[in-house]
């Protein structure tokens, strides 16, 4: 019985640019992954698009009206003073690390919901995204008798 198996050659050359190949790969998937830990709904969903978002907000029980998408790039200071505080605590006990993400730019969506609970006034959600990835977010009502609380 004849055996036709090939057999590749690798020579040096070959092998570095297969490892560096392989490292570049590597590092852009550090990079991609780089803001958070574990597999949340953001690296589930995917988030950069209107129906992500909404998919996402609607993972927690929120209803939005997409037509009242407001968007914003914003740069995040770089340093958050003590007029945040309350809201960096909020964030974290989401699980969001918004204060690891000082100075960076990101994008801003407010959105209209549409199915809060027992308040005749708007009520606003808020999703800060950097990429594809859920920076935090919050839900608030802007009137004079509002108030703010975290999106899960």
């Amino acid at each position: 019985m004849k055996n036709n198996t090939k057999r590749i050659k690798l020579t040096k050359k070959d092998a570095v640019i297969l490892l560096i190949c392989f490292a570049i790969l590597l590092i852009a998937a550090v990079i991609i992954c780089s803001s958070g830990t574990g597999f949340g709904k953001s690296e589930i969903i995917n988030v950069s698009t209107a129906e992500g978002r909404e998919e996402y907000l609607k993972g927690y029980g929120w209803e939005i009206d997409k037509a009242s998408e407001d968007f914003q790039e914003i740069l995040l200071p770089e340093e958050f003073g003590d007029n945040m505080k309350d809201y960096l605590k909020m964030q974290n006990e989401q699980g969001y690390d918004f204060s690891s993400c000082c100075g960076m730019e990101c994008s801003k969506y407010t959105y209209v919901v549409t199915n809060y609970p027992n308040y005749s006034g708007t009520v606003y959600a808020v999703l800060y995204i950097r990429g594809c990835r859920v920076l935090g977010g919050d839900i608030h009502a802007a009137d004079m008798n509002g108030f703010m609380h975290g999106i899960k």
